[in-house]
């Protein structure tokens, strides 16, 4: 499957997302798809996690080899996106000690992740409808492999 078919099966999955509230599997599906296909083009096993609105997991693909570690990892990047209705990279910078929320991974039962790979997901409408967390690269990998897929979902 080439770059455009990809693409045009992604936005075919969320053309119509205006009005959609909460993740669903098919918009999982073709999200990872895409993420999936640009990982491997950079060189990465990855993990990549979606999850619905409430923080719960959609969806969970591991690329063959991948870390098993990194199956915790995307999933809690999912959820710390969703929870916190923000990136894991923005949260990294205000969980640095002397910040305002140094301390924060330690909540919520651990799974609050404080560096990147993890994405919150809006509707057209702006409306945080879920997240995408990755793992299984460097740090810069994994952001910018969840900043790709917020990205193609947003403009799809």
């Amino acid at each position: 499957m080439n770059e455009k078919e990809l693409t045009g099966i992604v936005e075919a999955v969320v053309r119509d997302m205006a009005d959609v509230s909460n993740m669903t599997l098919d918009m999982a599906l073709a999200l990872a798809q895409a993420v999936r296909k640009m990982a491997s083009e950079i060189g990465v096993k990855a993990v990549v996690a979606v999850s619905d609105r409430g923080a719960n997991p959609v969806l969970v693909q591991c690329m063959d080899d991948s870390y098993i570690a990194s199956y915790d990892i995307a999933l809690n990047k999912a959820f710390t996106s969703v929870a916190l209705k923000m990136p894991t990279w923005k949260l990294s910078e205000l969980a640095k000690p002397g910040s305002s929320l140094y301390g924060i991974q330690h909540t919520n039962q651990g799974k609050i992740v404080i560096f990147g790979g993890g994405e919150p997901l809006c509707n057209r409408k702006g409306e945080i409808i879920g997240a995408i967390g990755v793992s299984g690269g460097s740090e810069s990998e994994d952001t910018a492999l969840a900043a790709y897929g917020k990205e193609i979902f947003e403009k799809g």
